[in-house]
């Protein structure tokens, strides 16, 4: 796992190079950033749901998670602005990388019935998302703490000009992609 970043320098980049025909090294697409995010609509009613969900997310990540806040009152939903309703992290550097080998090797095996990953999560910029819908998948989360089985978005920004340049960056690393 913590040899994902020398995987992608050593074995990655110029299997890119070869199959899109690089001239610069500094094309290769490459990870910028990955977003871990836990929306959370049940935190209208019970605000305690926001600090578990929080930690639990800071355990799954290893970076404090961050509070988001209602951007604006919505009166169906009695959401009022400013409100606590979900939280995120923002991985870079090491730590993304670590959080995703995480993701491939440890967490997508444990899903049941893992068939794959759909490949349509691209969003015409060599972006993926994907969710989760149960966060006890990862091994930092102990089961017998949990009083709710949240979901979870996960979303993994490249400098890939394309869709196609993002899948292959994304299969080259170890993304099980549905055939």
């Amino acid at each position: 796992m913590a040899g994902l970043r020398e995987y992608y320098r050593n074995e990655c980049v110029p299997q890119l190079i070869k199959e899109f025909g690089y001239k610069n090294l500094m094309e290769v697409p490459k990870l910028k950033k990955l977003t871990l995010n836990m929306g959370l609509g049940e935190a209208v009613q019970n605000s305690k749901i926001i600090e578990t969900a929080a930690n639990e997310l800071t355990l799954i990540a290893g970076q404090r998670a961050a509070v988001t806040k209602a951007k604006k009152s919505i009166a169906t939903f009695k959401l009022r602005q400013g409100m606590p309703i979900g939280c995120m992290v923002t991985l870079r550097g090491d730590r993304m990388y670590d959080f995703l080998g995480k993701l491939l090797h440890i967490a997508l095996p444990r899903v049941r019935d893992f068939r794959g990953v759909s490949a349509k999560g691209f969003d015409g910029r060599g972006n993926f998302s994907m969710g989760i819908k149960e966060h006890i998948i990862f091994p930092e989360i102990d089961y017998d703490k949990i009083d709710k089985i949240k979901g979870l978005n996960i979303s993994i920004s490249t400098s890939a000009k394309t869709d196609e340049e993002g899948r292959s960056l994304l299969r080259l690393l170890g993304m099980p992609f549905r055939k």
